[in-house]
């Protein structure tokens, strides 16, 4: 039996476009994370605060709507998978890229994170050895944990709630899930939709952020789990809701401006905030972290309401980028890391080397998933379908228009 009752729906390819768009969103920030003053694996010696009021554009909204996408999406795996195969199918597309990411991609970012901020000068073969067995000795304010998952921190959190919605869905009647869901689409109707779920999330970034600031370390990190987790949940209740992809459409200009105006209250807040009084600060602090809050959820139907609007449509485009996006994910961040370090001999002025490094950062990920697309052992490490699929379906298997087509025979 499937986990969901599966009755046809409109596909939602606008939503595989948003997933899309939002990842490239993510590789031009962590190539601005290189500029600016913010911390992070190496820096660039024009880093400045410059261009942070940009990075504050996407900041609040940017990984919360890749989980909301993502429960989209694992509705309809569900729906096709039932619950047993698709936790199996999960961990095995989930847990194999991050464990070799672990092993293979991600090292060289600790190693240039120690070369440029300790002087390390041992080389990168000795490096690993001192990786692979947990060394703790890289230590300034705070020491660097080894091995470690940096941005694929992502896939790990996404594999624990993948699990939480197949349990779920196994241990509760599909007539329950179904009347629930409905139950939110009713609630989140008109002028709700906006409100209601920026409360939510306003309320627990000011019960739980200062309390729990982000690790991204799972075990730990309680905002962000919480941040994170309602989104995909709500995601997967909101599937199968025509009317609430047409209301993010009908009300994607008012989500704009109300997302636009977070993102000023939020540049203003930060440029002013070393200029507060401590007892200012403490007077305001709640109210913005709502307007933060305010901001991600209205960007998010924003995105949405945009992209049902312009974006709904299929085509060889769609289908070739979603089965390269995870790929272009996995490497991103460690050819971003090492390009800009290499860059750095060459002195070329900041905004020329930042467009040389997002030129060759998508060369770099493209060409390897060109490669790695055509050699069957190295799929599964990147989080691609087995070939044994056939290719339409390997590549939509993680698209949120994946569920839409004709449901199969129970």
């Amino acid at each position: 039996m499937p986990a969901f009752p599966r009755p046809p729906g409109e596909r939602l390819y606008f939503l595989d476009w948003v997933r899309i768009l939002a990842f490239f969103v993510l590789i031009a920030y962590h190539i601005g994370m290189y500029y600016v003053s913010w911390d992070w694996h190496v820096k660039s010696p024009h880093a400045s605060e410059t261009a942070e009021p940009f990075m504050m554009l996407s900041s609040p909204w940017r990984l919360t709507l890749l989980f909301f996408v993502a429960g989209v999406a694992s509705r309809f795996l569900l729906e096709r998978l039932g619950s047993a195969t698709f936790l199996r199918q999960r961990s095995l597309r989930l847990l194999l890229p991050l464990l070799f990411g672990m092993a293979v991609i991600v090292p060289v970012q600790p190693w240039l994170e120690v070369v440029e901020k300790l002087g390390y000068a041992d080389g990168f073969a000795a490096f690993l050895r001192l990786y692979y067995s947990g060394y703790g000795g890289f230590c300034r304010e705070d020491c660097l944990d080894l091995p470690t998952w940096n941005h694929l921190w992502f896939l790990a959190y996404l594999w624990v709630y993948t699990m939480l919605l197949g349990l779920l869905a196994a241990l509760l009647p599909p007539a329950r899930i179904e009347a629930l869901a409905a139950r939110t689409g009713a609630l989140l109707s008109g002028w709700r939709l906006l409100a209601l779920p920026a409360i939510v999330l306003g309320l627990l970034r000011v019960w739980l952020a200062e309390r729990f600031p982000t690790t991204h370390a799972l075990v730990d990190d309680w905002y962000n789990h919480a941040a994170y987790f309602l989104p995909f949940l709500l995601g997967a209740l909101m599937a199968r809701a025509p009317r609430f992809w047409e209301q993010t459409s009908s009300l994607r200009w008012h989500a704009l401006v109300l997302a636009l105006a977070g993102w000023a209250a939020v540049v203003v807040w930060s440029a002013a905030y070393d200029k507060l009084t401590p007892e200012l600060i403490a007077l305001v602090k709640a109210p913005m972290r709502c307007v933060y809050a305010l901001c991600a959820w209205s960007a998010i139907v924003a995105a949405c309401g945009f992209a049902r609007r312009h974006l709904d449509a299929d085509g060889p485009a769609r289908r070739y980028l979603g089965e390269a996006i995870l790929p272009v994910y996995i490497v991103h961040q460690s050819l971003i890391v090492v390009l800009a370090h290499a860059a750095k001999p060459l002195g070329l002025a900041p905004g020329i080397e930042a467009l040389l490094l997002a030129v060759l950062t998508l060369t770099g990920c493209f060409a390897l998933f060109e490669a790695v697309r055509r050699v069957g052992v190295l799929r599964p490490l990147f989080g691609l379908a087995s070939r044994r699929f056939p290719a339409r379906e390997a590549n939509d298997e993680d698209g949120a228009a994946a569920g839409q087509r004709r449901p199969r025979a129970a």
